[in-house]
């Protein structure tokens, strides 16, 4: 127990020390009080802004601490989001439905991104190159799914729905209790809590010191005597998964998914919120995710046009100023300052 400890409070994220948890529990209280201030509806939009943060998560793991920057990650979302569609809509009235539907879009994704990271890294492609890859990748993918309108496209009776993307999808359900309103803000909300320390543990771990290694050497980690592509294609497999889990869960949440989840567009709101916040920190991604949905969502709610060139501006700003992230020199700033 003392040695998980230590791990999540390693120095491999920014924040450790007693002072920094205690902050960090305090905001969690909070967030575990915000649902008895607010309605039903006002809670599940906020669900919204946290079932984003697992895809943020695993590009910030193969971005920030691995060191390959992939811009196709939402390929994995949409994946998910259309294997739980499938399976649970195959069998609605089922309690064991959407169980099994969590469990195959996991499945979907560990096996095509592992084929696809075999492929990658075992070539030996270049990093450049491996956004392109990624980026085409999932953008094949919206091309197919937007040309499967029609009956013929049906996978037993749900239609995949072309442009207009797959309706009536079921909630997440255990037993006959269903995951909505208030129950589902806090399902996402112990999900990310999980995901945090679980992701904290991993990279303080002697697996996540050797990623980092690859992302600062490979040719000197792969000397001495570690399999670097294959610790590569697992930690793409890892953050390929995270996304699926966002995927599942934005279905879970509007019941429906559409091609354009996995359009150029959605593939660069992950990249934005890591760069913004601090691709190299969890509680950066935590942060960055949380605060620009919410901008996005608020200004697009009130017809305002402009919110991607606020957003792009950010990000330019960022590149520019804050290299490392806003929220990540922030905090730096912060320590130094006491």
């Amino acid at each position: 127990m003392k040695h998980l400890l230590n791990l999540i409070d390693g120095d491999k994220d920014i924040g450790r020390g007693n002072k920094f948890w205690a902050g960090f529990f305090l905001v969690l209280i909070c967030f575990f009080l915000y649902p008895t201030f607010v309605s039903s509806f006002r809670a599940s939009n906020t669900a919204f802004y946290l079932l984003n943060i697992p895809m943020g998560f695993g590009l910030c793991l193969i971005w920030g601490y691995c060191g390959i920057l992939s811009f196709g990650h939402v390929a994995y979302y949409g994946l998910a989001g259309y294997a739980y569609g499938i399976i649970a809509g195959n069998l609605l009235g089922n309690s064991w439905g959407p169980i099994l539907g969590v469990l195959g879009g996991l499945v979907v994704c560990t096996i095509i991104s592992g084929i696809f990271g075999y492929f990658v890294f075992y070539s030996r492609i270049q990093k450049w190159i491996i956004p392109i890859l990624t980026l085409v990748f999932t953008l094949l993918l919206e091309t197919f799914f937007v040309q499967t309108s029609g009956y013929q496209w049906r996978v037993g009776r749900v239609l995949l729905g072309g442009f207009n993307g797959m309706t009536n999808i079921p909630f997440f359900q255990i037993g006959t209790f269903e995951f909505e309103g208030y129950s589902f803000y806090y399902y996402c909300l112990v999900i990310v809590l999980v995901l945090f320390f679980g992701l904290r543990i991993l990279v303080n771990s002697k697996f996540g010191q050797i990623v980092i290694g690859i992302r600062e050497d490979e040719l000197r980690t792969e000397m001495l005597g570690y399999d670097i592509r294959f610790l590569q294609c697992v930690t793409f497999i890892i953050s390929a998964n995270l996304a699926g889990i966002s995927g599942l869960l934005y279905v879970q949440w509007g019941n429906y998914i559409t091609p354009s989840q996995m359009g150029i567009l959605q593939a660069a709101l992950p990249v934005i919120w890591c760069a913004v916040g601090g691709r190299n920190s969890f509680i950066a991604v935590i942060f960055a995710t949380i605060v620009l949905n919410w901008l996005s969502f608020t200004l697009s709610s009130q017809g305002n046009q402009y919110a991607l060139v606020i957003i792009g501006t950010l990000l330019v700003i960022t590149m520019v100023f804050f290299p490392r992230g806003i929220v990540v020199m922030i905090f730096e700033k912060m320590q130094k300052i006491r």
